[in-house]
């Protein structure tokens, strides 16, 4: 009798995650994110570029970060990445790599509210710094949330939210709070990597779905349910 020979094991999907800003603690929490979701057949590569803006918090830090980020994908393009992710609320640079590469770019943005229209439409977008919310609002309405969202900011910068200090927790917490009980927000959308992993708890203390916006995008990118 002739044995039949064993099916190949497929390769794993190979997702490259690119944290725009240089702050490596931002980085390690995205990292951490990503290691949640790896396994078998799924795994990420998370990086940042050398130079860059520490924190993107200004038009012209979304400019810097934009150029940096290019010039990483470009530099990664030869190792053909199964999907990459734009580990930035601002969804800096995703078109302009959607252009250069052939593979799925998820934007953070993008995946975000998709993840929180799933659970409901009355929605709340909570941000870092006050400075973020005119290209957050000009996001929702890109991709028509605009009438879905209200968005708030928490008065916090990048990388004390990815510090997660208990005076930033607060601040952090009173915008959720006041999505929740004067927005009438059902579901709370986090939009920074500074606040990568710290959906659960927020949602606890909140009662409220919460959506990481970084996690939605690995998701997709891996796809992950």
């Amino acid at each position: 009798m002739t044995l039949s020979p064993h099916a190949e094991t497929p390769a794993p999907r190979r997702v490259l995650v690119i944290n725009p800003n240089t702050n490596p603690l931002v980085t390690a929490r995205v990292r951490d994110a990503a290691e949640r979701l790896a396994g078998p057949h799924l795994c990420f590569e998370v990086v940042n570029p050398e130079s860059g803006p520490f924190s993107i918090e200004s038009d012209d830090d979304k400019q810097q970060a934009e150029v940096h980020a290019l010039a990483l994908l470009r530099q990664k393009t030869p190792q053909r990445h199964d999907a990459y992710v734009l580990a930035c609320f601002d969804d800096l640079a995703l078109y302009a790599a959607r252009q250069m590469l052939t593979a799925p770019v998820i934007g953070c943005c993008e995946a975000g509210i998709a993840a929180a229209r799933a659970v409901s439409p009355d929605m709340a977008i909570v941000t870092t710094v006050a400075a973020a919310l005119p290209g957050i609002r000009a996001m929702m309405q890109r991709y028509g949330a605009g009438e879905l969202a209200t968005v708030r900011a928490a008065g916090v910068g990048v990388d004390e939210a990815a510090r997660a200090q208990p005076v930033s927790h607060i601040r952090l917490m009173r915008a959720v709070e006041a999505a929740v009980q004067q927005d009438g927000a059902r579901v709370i959308l986090l939009a920074s990597a500074g606040l990568t992993g710290q959906a659960d708890r927020i949602s606890q203390e909140a009662g409220v779905p919460v959506i990481d916006a970084v996690e939605a995008a690995l998701r997709l990118a891996g796809g992950v349910s």
